[in-house]
């Protein structure tokens, strides 16, 4: 593989250049979504490899402080985790002190969710280094890029909504 000036130079014309000499599946939308899906998961990890807050467990805190009273429920449809895997997310940050349940007094089966002082703390201490992720990560546009690049993706989410949920793009087993 050779790599040219076009491509290693970072000025805006040299780019447009550089991208039409990508390969086709560089093209690809769903290539595209899963690669930056990626980084974007290694980027935060990578900001917060000094805390014991691995990046689910930073996406269901963030949820469960924006959303105080979320049930258990909800939170895994939010987030778009399996009911299973969101309960041993909520153990995890409850044996930390971060999370609290509390039964639901209409519906007793319901675990309503909420932030502990604890946990409101680690959240506002973290959340600049959270932020800082983002902008590191969509750095190579420009603010207005920015902007049209969250709006697009957030049109694409809210089209698609209805296939985000657990398990969604899995083969089923075949039948014998």
């Amino acid at each position: 593989m050779t790599i040219t000036k076009e491509i290693i130079s970072t000025d805006r014309s040299s780019r447009v250049g550089a991208e039409a000499a990508l390969p086709p599946y560089r093209r690809v939308p769903a290539y595209l979504i899963r690669r930056l899906q990626m980084i974007s998961t290694a980027v935060v990890a990578e900001e917060f490899e000094d805390e014991d807050m691995p990046v689910s467990q930073w996406a269901v805190l963030t949820i469960i402080d924006t959303n105080p009273e979320i049930d258990q429920s909800r939170l895994a449809g939010v987030v778009s985790i399996d009911k299973t895997n969101t309960g041993r997310l909520v153990d995890a940050l409850e044996a930390k002190g971060l999370v609290e349940r509390r039964v639901n007094e209409t519906d007793r089966r319901v675990w309503m969710l909420r932030c502990t002082p604890l946990g409101q703390k680690l959240r506002k201490r973290l959340r600049p280094r959270a932020l800082a992720t983002q902008e590191r990560l969509l750095s190579c546009l420009e603010p207005a890029e920015r902007e049209q690049f969250i709006d697009l993706m957030s049109r694409v989410v809210t089209a698609n909504e209805k296939y985000a949920r657990p398990g969604a793009g899995r083969r089923k087993p075949k039948s014998r």
